[in-house]
């Protein structure tokens, strides 16, 4: 058997000698690491508390679109709305680059000019493919006469992603096909007074001219946030582990 003084000396063997650059790596990839992480967790706790709030406005009984003023927006964001009118084809616009299972096309917008009113509402049909030749545009049909129309109403982001320009429209020259739902735009090409709200036509609305409509959750790749948070905090501890061994050094 090893005497006392043998064992002292195997496990003298190694030391923990911290090195200059496997510790500032540590240093500055630790850190790092866990502070992705943790923008993913909250991005996923801010996707769950939204459509909490999307959840439990749009639970509530439907209300009607005021027909003389104009709505504030965080007072019936997310809200079930109805509204009558007459849509108004030719200021429609189709918004570019939406992808429906795997599939290129187009949003459908069309204003609702509300019935007994000059102020309009845009109303977002859902989606339609885009044609092979994307110097064609789909065929839209359009409900005439006074029509009901429900839906959830929401506000249009600010920040866009643009591919290109798009050219600027005026009453002589209508753009049809836009990159983004620009509110601001819109109101400036149009020379009638327009709700600053979009109502996302229900599922179930069958008489409105909708197409289809499987509109996005606010919680959408939730999980996928939490898988990144989770990969983001394993490669923290990966780097503290590894730092661990490459600094314990073996002694003469």
């Amino acid at each position: 058997m090893p005497t006392a003084q043998e064992s002292g000396q195997k496990s003298a063997r190694r030391r923990f000698q911290p090195r200059l650059w496997p510790t500032v790596a540590a240093a500055l990839l630790v850190p790092l690491f866990f502070s992705a992480g943790q923008w993913q967790w909250n991005k996923a706790a801010r996707k769950s508390a939204l459509q909490q709030q999307v959840d439990a406005r749009g639970a509530a009984p439907a209300i009607p679109v005021p027909t003389s003023l104009i709505v504030d927006t965080q007072s019936v964001l997310y809200r079930r709305l109805v509204a009558h009118g007459q849509y108004e084809p030719e200021r429609q616009i189709l918004i570019d680059n939406r992808i429906l299972h795997e599939q290129a096309g187009y949003h459908v917008i069309t204003p609702l000019r509300l019935e007994g009113s000059d102020v309009r509402l845009l109303v977002n049909r859902g989606w339609v493919p885009a044609l092979a030749d994307r110097r064609q545009l789909p065929q839209i049909s359009t409900p005439t006469g006074t029509i009901e129309v429900t839906g959830t109403a929401i506000v249009p982001g600010t920040r866009f992603l643009t591919l290109g320009a798009d050219a600027q429209s005026s009453k002589a020259d209508w753009q049809s096909v836009w990159q983004n739902l620009d509110m601001e735009r819109f109101g400036k090409a149009v020379s009638f007074p327009l709700q600053p709200i979009v109502i996302q036509l229900d599922p179930d609305n069958r008489t409105a001219g909708g197409f289809a409509r499987e509109w996005s959750r606010p919680d959408a790749r939730r999980q996928s946030n939490l898988n990144y948070a989770i990969q983001w905090w394993t490669f923290a501890a990966t780097t503290v582990v590894l730092w661990l061994v490459l600094n314990f050094r073996k002694t003469p």
